[in-house]
């Protein structure tokens, strides 16, 4: 079989933590042949760490996508760039992987979704914590019917100190957000995931940024308050079409010692689930029903909490990046489809627009 040939355009630090080390991990499927950054430096430093020979590096992404060649594109960029450069690339006959959140807004996600349609070519969004250990066996467990009606929801997105410092995410332009469409996009992911509920009513929202004059104490080292244009932690309820409730909770930076990243909460009618994580990162997930007349836990080993670090066989990144190569190679959907990522979209846009006018989001 003739490998995919693959085009990275956006040669940040997502692109060497996560993408271009699953890529490499995966290499019997695909070779990386292209390399896009508007900083030379980056593009070049990229093509020799993971580029297949004679790979080729470029400054402009349009340029890129004239490589005929080229099979599928990874759009690993500022979130302001994902739609655009998606659909430009869907519009050049490849297929997409666009790094989380989709979009800025609901109107660039759907111009997306839009493209992949008319162009009938593949396109996914790089939720990886679908691929941890504890998501995969939470999902069966809500598939196979283990807890029941889920009804009430926590997404949770908490940092107690650890506000990144790097590239734009202080950027509100180019990033459309700070905690919330950052990591608290993937909480949403996950828990809508498994309820399997895409039918949002109505969402209301609170977003503050309470600490921008408190950078003491940051993991990635104190952050330049003047510069900081972004939220430090939002909160939201989103009330479903069925009427099913999610709380959202997400930060950066708040004064708090319940660290949870990536992880969910569910309360159904035959049972509960829990994700618990500790401040290392590792957790565990806890089952809860009655049985035999008692109130029982039950405990699954746990894993890293958010891996998207690293390339390891079973880490997260490797298994989403196969995955999403297996789709394109066989024709089948990715395990994350765009319209799902149009609805995480959709209400974080909400989120905004309730904390912004004090009012309750109609959807």
């Amino acid at each position: 079989m003739e490998k995919l040939k693959a085009g990275i355009i956006g040669c940040g630090g997502i692109a060497f933590q996560k993408h271009m080390p699953s890529l490499k991990q995966n290499s019997d499927l695909v070779d990386m042949v292209a390399f896009c950054d508007i900083i030379p430096e980056q593009a070049e430093k990229a093509a020799q760490q993971f580029g297949a020979e004679n790979a080729k590096t470029y400054t402009s992404y349009k340029e890129l996508l004239e490589d005929g060649s080229i099979d599928i594109v990874h759009v690993l960029t500022p979130n302001l760039q994902h739609s655009f450069i998606t659909v430009d690339a869907l519009e050049a006959g490849k297929h997409v992987m666009c790094e989380k959140p989709m979009a800025i807004n609901s109107a660039e996600a759907q111009k997306m979704l839009d493209a992949a349609e008319r162009t009938g070519k593949k396109l996914t969004i790089g939720y990886q914590n679908r691929w941890n250990d504890d998501s995969q066996t939470l999902h069966r467990a809500c598939r196979e019917g283990a807890l029941g009606e889920v009804y009430m929801a926590k997404a949770h997105a908490i940092r107690r100190r650890a506000l990144p410092t790097w590239g734009v995410f202080a950027d509100k332009e180019q990033q459309g957000g700070g905690c919330l469409i950052d990591i608290g996009t993937h909480a949403l992911d996950l828990t809508l995931w498994f309820m399997d509920n895409y039918k949002p009513r109505s969402v209301s929202g609170s977003v503050f940024s309470k600490l921008r004059d408190k950078p003491e104490g940051n993991m990635f080292g104190p952050w330049k308050p003047e510069e900081l244009e972004v939220e430090d932690s939002a909160f939201g309820l989103i009330k479903m079409e069925n009427g099913a409730t999610i709380f959202l909770e997400s930060s950066w930076a708040l004064n708090t010692t319940d660290v949870k990243e990536a992880k969910a909460s569910l309360y159904g009618t035959n049972g509960g689930a829990e994700m618990k994580q500790g401040a290392d990162y590792t957790g565990e997930l806890v089952f809860n029903n009655i049985q035999f007349g008692k109130q029982m836990e039950t405990k699954a080993a746990g894993g890293p909490g958010i891996a998207y670090f690293g390339a390891g066989a079973n880490d997260p990144g490797a298994k989403e990046a196969r995955q999403w190569l297996e789709a394109v190679i066989h024709n089948t959907e990715p395990l994350v489809k765009p319209e799902q990522a149009f609805v995480v979209t959709r209400i974080l846009e909400a989120l905004y627009e309730s904390a912004a006018t004090g009012k309750e989001v109609y959807l």
